[in-house]
């Protein structure tokens, strides 16, 4: 019988990511939306940190279901700019911005820098609870840095700047399957993947 994990997300492309990612999980697992997630007041996420926001989203999605929840947060860090945008990724440029406009803003601020202070990471934070309890938090990351303009045309976010050395494409170049092995997201959930069986 498959485990059941809610995501509190509505976001379908997310859910379809991790479902590739679950193929080559130890257990079989059943992954689904959170049911009514738009309905539900939205998680501020307000913490320092990725791991906090994503275990506080995870026990407070958790409330809505015995099932238990799966919850990320991830984000561009950039040692040289202070750390920016950070866990303010999403909303850099201000809410409701474009990924463009939150890009101009990131490279107008990087303007004249170079070399190791273009040097950047995303790092992402999965965690997973059960009513007020908090399974397991995960982090990961995938060093870069970033490019003096937008390359590739796939991903989203700050996919199109940021630049990965070892197949010397920008994240908005690399496949689905390239990015799934790569990226941090997939890194962290196949981390996830590995506990799973001790702490479902």
């Amino acid at each position: 019988m498959a485990a059941k994990l809610f995501l509190a997300s509505s976001n379908e492309g997310k859910l379809r990511e991790f479902r590739v990612l679950a193929l080559r999980a130890p257990i079989s697992l059943e992954l689904r939306l959170l049911p009514n997630f738009s309905a539900i007041p939205p998680f501020e996420e307000e913490a320092p940190t990725f791991a906090e926001n994503s275990l506080g989203k995870a026990l407070y999605y958790a409330q809505h279901t015995n099932e238990p929840v799966i919850a990320d947060d991830s984000g561009l860090v950039v040692p040289s700019l202070g750390g920016r945008p950070g866990v303010h990724s999403a909303r850099y440029a201000g809410e409701s911005r474009t990924n463009r406009e939150k890009m101009e803003k990131l490279l107008g601020e990087l303007k004249g820098k170079e070399g190791n202070e273009r040097a950047a990471c995303f790092i992402c934070a999965i965690s997973v609870a059960r009513r007020n309890r908090a399974l397991a938090v995960i982090t990961a990351r995938t060093d870069g840095e970033i490019l003096g303009a937008q390359r590739g045309s796939g991903g989203f976010g700050y996919d199109p700047i940021f630049y990965f050395p070892p197949l010397r494409k920008s994240f908005a170049e690399l496949t689905a399957e390239e990015k799934n092995e790569h990226s941090h997201r997939g890194k962290a959930f196949r981390r996830l993947l590995a506990v799973l069986p001790d702490v479902l």
